[in-house]
């Protein structure tokens, strides 16, 4: 989230001022980083017009640099805050991102460019990314008219997003969905079901996000990834504050390996988590993967997972994916 405090640093710092260098060197590892992107990037529009809705998310151009900074490549724009200024707003987002070179899935100037997938690739290695957001409904994009790419996900999967999975044009398909209520501290029923159903459906990883503290993993779902950066209010006990970089290694079969590099997040400001922080994030998470029946265990002072339901990569040809 670049908006609100990060602008504010933003209109006066360089990038590099919100993200510590051994974040930049971490997320630089990736072949492909994709993030979620939980705001507009523009100067124009006004708040949406929604009396119960109590945070408004709007970065500045000048934002754009620190996605390239991280080497960002894709972003989503799949969630509840994209038109947090309206259309206008939106459009300018899609105009910054591309200038940018940065690719955008998610939401798009019409419901058919929303629910696209968009590709990636990396040495031959092909990566579609879909994203989809389960709220809010009235920032659904239509036919002619700006949005995201909303779908109820507490039932069967809508036949559009079924149709993007199984028919990408690429060697493996991630899903990225903002889904489920804020400060969930595991994934709730419905969210397990929808995870399945994509699953089931052909997505090779599955990313999550919404709760804004970090879940577990089982097989090729990371049910909620936490938050990386902004200025919110902190949660004494779930410690939103404290989060997880995630490097993914991954084939056309799924993901072959994550390390989850653990984050300290400060006001406007993330660094590589160090001492009782770091041991702490590395607790919680390897509980969160037991309780998903995963086995994840702690190397170099950070946590590994393979998971169980992909068989091997013998020929070492597995790709690095970030999200």
């Amino acid at each position: 989230m670049l908006g609100r405090g990060v602008a504010r640093v933003l209109a006066d710092e360089p990038p590099a001022a919100v993200v510590a260098p051994g974040v930049i060197e971490a997320a630089r590892e990736a072949d492909l980083a994709v993030a979620n992107l939980e705001c507009c990037i523009s100067e124009r529009g006004e708040p949406w017009p929604d009396p119960g809705k109590p945070f408004f998310f709007r970065a500045p151009p000048t934002s754009v640099e620190v996605l390239s900074l991280l080497g960002v490549r894709c972003v989503t724009l799949a969630n509840n805050h994209a038109l947090d200024y309206g259309e206008e707003a939106l459009l300018d987002t899609f105009s910054h991102l591309d200038a940018a070179g940065i690719a955008w899935a998610g939401a798009g100037p019409d419901e058919e460019r929303a629910r696209e997938p968009v590709v990636l690739e990396h040495g031959g290695f092909r990566v579609a990314v879909a994203g989809v957001s389960d709220h809010p409904r009235e920032y659904a994009a239509g036919p002619g008219r700006p949005g995201i790419a909303h779908a109820d996900l507490g039932g069967e999967l809508p036949e559009w997003l079924r149709d993007a999975i199984a028919g990408a044009d690429a060697d493996a398909v991630l899903v990225t969905p903002h889904w489920g209520p804020n400060m969930a501290p595991a994934p709730v029923p419905r969210v397990l079901a929808a995870a399945a159903a994509l699953v089931e459906t052909g997505a090779t990883l599955v990313a999550g996000h919404s709760a804004h503290v970090f879940h577990g993993v089982a097989g090729p779902v990371l049910y909620d990834l936490g938050d990386f950066l902004d200025d919110y209010a902190v949660d004494p006990v779930l410690r939103n504050d404290l989060g997880l970089l995630f490097l993914v290694t991954l084939d056309a079969e799924g993901p072959l390996r994550l390390e989850a590099v653990p984050l300290r997040l400060e006001y406007a400001y993330t660094r590589l988590a160090e001492g009782g922080e770091a041991d702490w994030i590395r607790r919680r998470f390897v509980r969160a993967c037991a309780d998903l029946g995963t086995e994840a265990r702690i190397e170099e002072g950070r946590v590994v997972v393979t998971p169980v339901s992909v068989r091997g990569n013998t020929d070492g040809n597995g790709r690095r994916a970030e999200r």
